[in-house]
């Protein structure tokens, strides 16, 4: 059965839609538009959630019409919408999913709300048609995990990190050594000029069993780098934070491939897959490709465009949920917290507003 869908993505900083249809064989792509949102957010170090809401719902509504017009269909040649519905930055989310709703009631078409984490983790099946089960690291900008996916609702976390995630440390170097956001980028970039064995930086849990991380104490060591080289030199030159850069970027990649590798080793499945904004990394993609060959399993990594927040990702998680008989109606609600195993302890912490991941 062929079905075309309507996705919306507005957890964060882009806005994005996307027309996927998918049959009996390959998904097909066809049309992405993403509205990004960094201009806006480049004089605050960061994401600004007011900002980002008030964008998302100026823009979304635009981000459909160029899809479709793209894609060449209209909102009747459609079989469903499928939009994020958590977890996110809830002014944004909450836009994104009055426009679901504004839309399925007035065509009458089929409303699935979609885990946000989970477009991502389903994204080497749209891509390279992956069967299940896999095994998924999920590095996007809030969140990084290990999930062992066994369909499309049924993820298992076998560990992931107990404080910031990649993206959050990425983000940060790049604000404490002045350069621009997002930092992944920003950080690779200059990565790219600096020697990584100058600047000795710690390897987080590496000395603890487990597939559970942490970057936070890495941050820091990357600050105290800094101190010591603005100190040495009376301010920091260029090569010395090229050199941290890369120093930085390869512990990362370092942390990932050797929890990987735990990871792959008590849990062996024919497929290693990645997905999420940090996924975007040349160096840490390298990294987990030698794991995966060294494992003797596929490796899976979705093309750079669908690495960072898109719509694509979230119409075909709402193809598999559709394809499963999840149906929502008007009382869908936007969640700023939606963890993908709900049967796993909270690693973070819980609040009022459910666990964090």
């Amino acid at each position: 059965m062929t079905l075309t869908f309507l996705g919306i993505e507005s957890s964060c900083d882009d806005s994005a839609a996307a027309i996927v249809r998918a049959g009996d064989g390959a998904a097909l792509i066809l049309s992405s538009v993403v509205a990004g949102q960094s201009a806006l957010h480049a004089d605050f170090g960061g994401v600004v959630p007011e900002i980002a809401a008030r964008a998302h719902a100026e823009r979304l509504d635009l981000c459909v019409e160029q899809a479709l017009a793209e894609a060449g269909v209209a909102l009747p040649d459609l079989d469903g919408i499928a939009v994020t519905a958590g977890p996110g930055l809830i002014g944004g989310v909450m836009a994104g999913v009055m426009l679901a709703k504004g839309i399925a009631a007035g065509t009458g078409l089929p409303l699935v709300g979609v885990n946000h984490l989970a477009g991502h983790a389903l994204t080497p099946r749209l891509t390279d048609g992956v069967a299940f089960p896999y095994l998924m690291l999920l590095v996007s900008g809030g969140h990084c995990q290990f999930l062992r996916v066994d369909g499309p609702d049924d993820f298992t976390r076998l560990g992931g990190t107990i404080d910031d995630a990649p993206g959050e440390a990425f983000d940060k170097v790049a604000k404490i050594l002045g350069l621009g956001q997002p930092g992944g980028p920003a950080v690779e970039v200059e990565a790219a000029s600096g020697d990584p064995s100058r600047v000795p930086l710690p390897r987080p849990l590496l000395d603890r069993p487990g597939f559970d991380m942490s970057f936070s104490g890495l941050k820091t060591a990357v600050l105290r780098a800094r101190d010591a080289a603005v100190a040495a030199h009376g301010g920091l030159r260029r090569a010395d934070r090229a050199d941290i850069c890369a120093a930085f970027q390869r512990a990362v990649a370092d942390v990932l491939s050797e929890k990987t590798r735990r990871a792959l080793a008590a849990h062996p499945v024919p497929t290693l897959a990645v997905a999420g904004g940090v996924a975007a990394n040349a160096t840490i993609r390298a990294a987990l490709d030698a794991v995966a060959r060294a494992a003797g399993v596929a490796f899976v990594a979705p093309p750079l465009a669908l690495c960072t927040d898109n719509g694509a990702m979230i119409a075909w998680a709402g193809i598999e949920r559709f394809r499963l008989g999840h149906r929502d109606g008007m009382d869908l609600a936007a969640r700023p917290r939606w963890p993908l195993d709900r049967r796993a302890a909270p690693m973070l912490g819980a609040g009022k507003r459910g666990a964090k991941a």
